[in-house]
């Protein structure tokens, strides 16, 4: 479970590094940015398919747990954004279907 968790949080990193690439690719007119978000997000599906013994529905609802935490993480430790009450209240939402989806009888 761990090894899965620590893969999980490198896809989600990869991932939300290869949103912000594009993102900046796209307000600054830049192709190396938009290059760079392309590799990231190509390397963000090898590293959250490489369970294989989890089904893919399940491996995808344990993913968006882990993506919004890390997100918002990264959000606060970046941007200096604090989370609104609301967003606390939907993503402990989110984050209790992962549990539910990992932890539950399949």
């Amino acid at each position: 479970m761990l090894a899965t968790l620590l893969i999980l949080i490198c896809a989600a990193a990869l991932e939300l590094a290869g949103d912000a690439a594009i993102r900046r690719g796209l307000l600054e007119s830049q192709l190396p940015w938009l290059g760079i978000g392309a590799v990231g997000l190509v390397a963000y599906g090898f590293a959250v398919n490489l369970n294989r013994d989890l089904a893919f529905g399940r491996l995808m609802g344990l993913y968006i747990a882990v993506f919004f935490v890390l997100g918002q993480v990264l959000s606060i430790i970046f941007f200096g954004e604090r989370p609104s009450l609301t967003l606390l209240a939907g993503g402990s939402l989110i984050v209790a279907g992962g549990l539910v989806i990992q932890f539950g009888r399949p």
